[in-house]
């Protein structure tokens, strides 16, 4: 990179970062009021009446296939990172309901007036090395003239439909884990003005480019009841999807959560992500806490807008073992403790304790 693309900050050309760019719960249920297919498939398996990750259609020979789109503005300056970012985060969704990606189509927005082609080709070749890293080739895509830069993917996956996983299949009394530590939009904030680290910035963008490849092999396990990937609506909003669609309540274990590095720090200096306030403003009232719980950080915790967050999982408590195992095999043994469980619904859908 020469030094005049070197000095350009992608995070300035947005108003948005990575899956902070959604639109807030609340505005995206009135849009999407009353838009379900008028088309009565009966090999749709998932499609827009439910709140899931990808469309899924039955092929009749056993298997579906998997269809997902997803992109969004720059969350980290660097043009390469984006495309590594953004082509996770669009693969995880084929991940999260037990899946194997085939392939990808690119997405690209790009200000031709502010921004050089050469950053634009960085940030193709960043997409393409998650590609490959997934096993999948990026096979072509579209691009536009935009007023700001965004990229993502469509991405097609198969996946047996006996280990097909939903976010609305969960069952009472099973075990919640989740794959990655939170706080992922606070960072991202810190960053955007100016007083991220370093250290900070790497481990970040580490965690963002990290693919959640092991949705594949929990979608083998029978007790995985409901999957799912904390994305723009943080872990809360995914949690409520996953609770509403069941017909259940959840709990979660505040204490048992694990928080990115930093992220406590920037939130003492009120750096708090404007995703945040608006995931919260819809969310709210589906949530109690019980008391000692810092219901403060909790706020700007539990429905801090993720970028490629990690799975959460559903697990029937004699599974568990079978789950574990499979998550100190692929070195996610950190993650072995449950942060919470599915319960009965009560007055409110979500009810955070200490664990």
């Amino acid at each position: 990179m020469d030094n005049t693309t070197s000095d350009i900050k992608l995070t300035q050309y947005s108003h948005g970062a990575g899956c902070g760019c959604k639109i807030a719960p609340a505005v995206l249920e009135q849009i999407l009021k009353g838009q379900t297919t008028t088309i009565n498939d009966a090999k749709l398996l998932v499609g827009n009446a439910s709140k899931d990750d990808a469309a899924v259609y039955d092929l009749e020979n056993g298997t579906a296939l998997i269809s997902t789109t997803d992109f969004f503005m720059p969350i980290v300056d660097d043009s390469y990172d984006f495309g590594r970012i953004a082509a996770a985060n669009a693969i995880s969704d084929v991940y999260a309901m037990g899946g194997k990606p085939l392939v990808a189509i690119a997405i690209l927005g790009w200000p031709v007036e502010k921004l050089p082609a050469e950053l634009a080709q960085q940030l193709i070749a960043g997409g393409r090395a998650t590609c490959d890293a997934a096993g999948i080739p990026l096979a072509g895509g579209h691009s536009i003239d935009s007023t700001e830069p965004m990229f993502g993917l469509a991405v097609t996956g198969i996946v047996p439909i006996e280990n097909l996983k939903q976010n609305n299949t969960a069952k009472e009394g099973d075990v919640l884990f989740l794959t990655k530590p939170l706080g992922v939009g606070i960072l991202s904030t810190a960053q955007k003005r100016g007083v991220l680290t370093p250290e900070l910035q790497a481990l970040m963008t580490e965690q963002m480019s990290a693919l959640n490849n092991i949705g594949e092999a929990l979608g083998k396990i029978k007790g995985v009841h409901a999957m799912t990937d904390v994305t723009g609506f943080g872990l809360l909003g995914h949690l409520i999807e996953m609770a509403d669609g069941s017909g259940l309540g959840a709990e979660v274990y505040y204490n048992k959560l694990q928080i990115l590095d930093g992220a406590k720090e920037y939130l003492a200096q009120r750096i708090v992500p404007d995703a945040t306030y608006r995931n919260w403003n819809s969310y709210s009232a589906q949530v109690g806490f019980e008391t000692g719980v810092d219901v403060m950080q909790a706020f700007s915790i539990l429905p801090d807008p993720q970028t490629n967050g990690g799975l959460l999982i559903s697990v029937a408590p004699e599974s568990v073992d079978e789950v574990t195992a499979l998550f100190e095999a692929n070195g996610l043994g950190s993650f072995i403790e449950p942060i919470g469980k599915m319960t009965a619904k009560g007055d409110k859908t979500i009810k955070v304790t200490n664990g």
